[in-house]
């Protein structure tokens, strides 16, 4: 698996380290994306058929082993999507909050392995295909880039970026789900904001992020579903805690109904100021 050195290396390598249960390798403009082994392409996934069948079999044999149930196909489908697609969107996100640089990953040229031993999020190899940058940047004279206006033309990159490789995605996992139009994409829009955010407070830069998700998903921009969705409750000693209403719903409760997550829409705030302050505790 060639493996080569590009504008985005920097972020990713900052990724792993703030994050090092997740692995990311570039892989040679010429070379293909791993198959077999632990390894499912995207596109593969995006198919719908026995590969993506096999990758839902690890959901459904999780879910056995940490609960002591099953779980409904569809919220299985939707546990696998999630697990996918968290880490997928970070590798345009992250990037983009770091080095204002937004690369370009069609579905097919992205594999993603989740056995990766101690590699709890596992690991990814994607194969560039461009990427947008600002004037200015050093960046901008390296094979593959495409120099973009300003700060929100390249917000429109992000945007643009995501829905490519998500949209076959989600087509592949739909039905599996029994969603589809606006409940997959408010799936989409979670994972972009969540999954950012939780990287940013890892690197110290929450607040910086909650700033620029706002700028980047402020509503009405479709195909994604409402805006970043932040807001602010207050503690029991007047601190501010930060939170946001999920898009979306990720079906847990169907497996815990009494441990909803602190942004799951049937959370309330009482309850939401509760597990902020477990979880920073």
């Amino acid at each position: 698996m060639p493996v080569t050195r590009t504008a985005l290396t920097d972020a990713y390598a900052r990724l792993s380290e703030v994050l090092p249960g997740l692995g990311v390798t570039e892989l040679d403009p010429a070379g293909e994306v791993p198959a077999g082994g632990g390894w499912v392409a995207a596109g593969s996934l995006a198919a719908g058929g026995a590969e993506l069948e096999a990758f839902l079999a690890w959901d459904d044999a999780q879910v056995l082993r940490d609960y002591g149930q099953r779980a409904r196909p569809d919220v299985v489908a939707s546990f696998g999507l999630h697990r996918y697609a968290w880490p997928a969107c970070l590798l345009i996100t992250v990037p983009w909050f770091l080095h204002r640089r937004v690369p370009r990953y069609p579905a097919t040229h992205v594999a993603y392995d989740r056995s990766a031993a101690g590699l709890p999020l596992g690991r990814m190899a994607v194969r560039p295909a461009g990427f947008a940058c600002l004037p200015g940047d050093p960046a901008a004279a390296l094979p593959g880039a495409r120099v973009v206006a300003d700060e929100e033309a390249l917000r429109v990159e992000v945007r643009a970026a995501v829905a490519e490789h998500l949209e076959p995605v989600l087509a592949g996992f739909g039905p599996r789900m029994r969603r589809r139009g606006r409940a997959l994409w408010g799936m989409a829009t979670d994972e972009v904001v969540e999954g950012l955010w939780y990287v940013a407070h890892l690197l110290g830069e929450q607040e910086r992020a909650r700033h620029e998700l706002e700028l980047l998903l402020p509503g009405a921009t479709k195909p994604y579903v409402g805006d970043a969705a932040f807001r602010e409750l207050t503690g029991p000693d007047g601190e501010p805690l930060h939170t946001r209403d999920r898009a979306s719903c990720c079906m847990f409760y169907t497996v815990r109904p009494e441990d909803t997550c602190a942004t799951c829409p049937r959370t309330c705030d009482a309850d939401r100021v509760g597990k902020l302050l477990a979880a920073a505790g």
